[in-house]
């Protein structure tokens, strides 16, 4: 498997990567491959990954670009969001690889945070935590709330806010 960053010609692909994943999943939803896009075009992407196996893209994941406030300093933050995975190649690591090799360029970004919405027996596994998240007002805030302290030199604060990129809504 290759992990690599997206290019343009790949979108049309990652579309229907998203498609494919979030038809499958209880949630159903379809706005993550339109999404993927219109973080894109804003210019909020950090880092967009896809993941190829024999030659054919079989996932994709997005770290945008966040608005993040602790104990009242600005942060660098980045939302996970999404991450999609034809079905038939879930639990076969793709996921992970894309997390974890994201994780590590948002390291080399310097980015100081990141936070997802996301499964609270899966995510833990790359050292995201409800705990990490709770000082941060958002809609979202509880146990599917979750964020990873990437800069161990930043203490977990009091309170803060933490805002996704505009693609992703009025809401967050």
């Amino acid at each position: 498997m290759i992990i690599r960053p997206i290019e343009l010609a790949d979108f049309d692909v990652v579309d229907a990567v998203h498609r494919a994943a979030f038809a499958s999943t209880a949630f159903g939803h379809q706005g993550e491959a339109d999404l993927v896009r219109t973080v894109h075009a804003d210019g909020d992407a950090l880092v967009s990954l896809v993941a190829e196996a024999d030659g054919q893209i079989v996932g994709h994941a997005l770290f945008s670009r966040m608005e993040v406030e602790a104990d009242g300093v600005a942060l660098k933050g980045a939302g996970l969001a999404p991450v999609g995975v034809l079905p038939d190649l879930h639990s076969a690591g793709v996921g992970s690889a894309l997390i974890w090799r994201g994780i590590a360029m948002l390291q080399a970004l310097d980015i100081q945070i990141s936070f997802v919405l996301g499964h609270p027996d899966y995510y833990p596994r790359f050292g995201y935590s409800a705990e990490t998240a709770r000082p941060f007002a958002s809609p979202f805030a509880g146990p599917h709330f979750m964020a990873l302290l990437l800069d161990k030199g930043v203490p977990l604060p009091e309170s803060g806010r933490a805002r996704y990129a505009p693609a992703f809504g009025p809401e967050r």
